[in-house]
C-alpha cells in the first residue's frame, strides 16, 4: 500500500464531494429509469437527504463506508494503528452519532429512512431500487392510497 505524505492526503480529502457523488448518481439514475421521481439533497428535511421521495415520505442516504463507519469495530482497530488515529476515530464516531440523530428526527416527522452503503449501490442498484419500491408499497398500503 502506498503511503501518502500529509500534503497528498490533504489534497485527496479536499476532493471528496459531499453531494452528487458517484453512488448518488448511480442510485438516482436507477430510480429515474424505473419511473420513481424524487428530490435531491432535500434541504427542507433534517440531514438534507441525498434523495427524498416526498410523495411517499421516504428519505434516502447514500453512505460511504469509511466516513459513516461500516464494520466499525474492524475499521476502528485499523484506524487506531495509523496516523492521527484520535482525529479519525472521533470524526467517524461523530458522523455515526449524527446519522442516528438525523434518522430519529426524520422518523419523528413521519418519514421512512433508508440508508445504503456505497458498495451495495455500485454492486446492485437494482436491489436498492427494489427496497425503495417496497417502502413505497408499504406507504401506499398504510395510507390507503
Amino acid at each position: 500500500m502506498d503511503v501518502l505524505n500529509s500534503e497528498q492526503r490533504s489534497k485527496n480529502m479536499k476532493n471528496i464531494k459531499s453531494s452528487n457523488t458517484s453512488i448518488e448518481l448511480c442510485l438516482r439514475k436507477a430510480l429515474w429509469k424505473s419511473g420513481i421521481r424524487y428530490r435531491k439533497n432535500y434541504k427542507k428535511l433534517p440531514g438534507k437527504p441525498d434523495i427524498a421521495i416526498t410523495k411517499y415520505k421516504i428519505a434516502i442516504f447514500c453512505d460511504g463506508e469509511f466516513f459513516h463507519g461500516k464494520d466499525w469495530e474492524g475499521l476502528r482497530k485499523r484506524l487506531s494503528k495509523g496516523d492521527r488515529a484520535d482525529y479519525w476515530i472521533n470524526k467517524i464516531e461523530k458522523n455515526m452519532e449524527r446519522d442516528r440523530n438525523i434518522d430519529l428526527q426524520l422518523r419523528n416527522l413521519g418519514w421512512k429512512v433508508i440508508r445504503f452503503w456505497g458498495k451495495d449501490i455500485n454492486k446492485n442498484s437494482d436491489m436498492c431500487v427494489k427496497v425503495i419500491k417496497e417502502a413505497i408499497f408499504a406507504y401506499i398500503m398504510e395510507n390507503d392510497l
